[in-house]
């Protein structure tokens, strides 16, 4: 399910189809540009910087808190690992090599529709992205491995799990990647994932406000595409109200 409730507003379907138009727009442009900050500040994630020797091929110098930030890890994994994925608790040393190079995948979500709640549909976010380390094994396909979709591999859901959990880690214990990041106008949460364990992603969210419309509207142009999927719309007028940061911290300094 959804980690915020959604507000609902009515279309008809020539509002649908202008303001699909623009959201898909909008959304573009606001995956394009996370991609250009990920990619300049994807040094000072390095999760090398954090676990050190604890990673294959790292420089053989030991990292300031790099004990901790790895039995952290291996505290994290073992709570996970079991179900639904059947993985051995002990993590081995060194770890596999993790990329350093960070991935930005929409946020989605099964959206259950009807009174009865018995039809579905997968809801894609434009605002809202999953932060990881770039994997061979994609959320998506370890939600494919689970489902039982695509074949189990246990080394590439292993790396899966373990490049989540660096990145929530990693914002934890380096606190200032986070005030960075919001600065730059994302809000950074921690999300357990239920149906993989409660393996905790992390989400950045634009402060753009979206709607959807009733289930009614949404099941009608579901059937009519053949297609179990739904994007979130953005309400336009949120943009031309959003909130300027900066100048509310200056004006709390300044009251100070």
């Amino acid at each position: 399910m959804d980690m915020v409730k959604i507000p609902r507003k009515d279309l008809d379907n020539t509002d649908f189809i202008s303001f699909r138009q623009t959201t898909e727009k909008i959304a573009g442009f606001i995956k394009n540009r996370l991609e250009k900050h990920l990619s300049t500040v994807a040094p000072l994630f390095s999760p090398q910087n954090l676990l050190g020797t604890y990673v294959k091929g790292s420089a053989k110098q030991e990292v300031q808190g790099s004990d901790k930030a790895f039995a952290k890890l291996q505290q994290q994994y073992a709570a996970i690992c079991t179900h639904p994925f059947e993985l051995q608790k002990e993590l081995s040393v060194p770890i596999e090599a993790i990329s350093p190079r960070l991935r930005c995948t929409p946020y989605r979500y099964e959206l259950p529709l009807g009174a009865d709640g018995q039809k579905k549909t997968t809801v894609t976010s434009p605002t809202r992205h999953i932060l990881s380390y770039e994997s061979e094994c994609s959320l998506n396909r370890l939600e494919a491995i689970v489902a039982g979709t695509e074949s189990r591999r246990v080394e590439d859901m292993k790396r899966s799990l373990i490049s989540h959990l660096c990145m929530t880690i990693i914002l934890e214990q380096l606190p200032g990647l986070k005030t960075l990041l919001g600065d730059l106008r994302y809000r950074v949460e921690t999300y357990p994932m239920k149906h993989l364990g409660g393996l905790p992603v992390v989400i950045l969210s634009l402060p753009i406000q979206t709607f959807l419309p009733p289930d009614s509207f949404i099941i009608e142009i579901t059937q009519l595409s053949g297609i179990p999927a739904f994007q979130e719309i953005i309400d336009f007028g949120s943009i031309e109200t959003m909130d300027d940061p900066l100048k509310e911290a200056i004006e709390v300094f300044l009251q100070q």
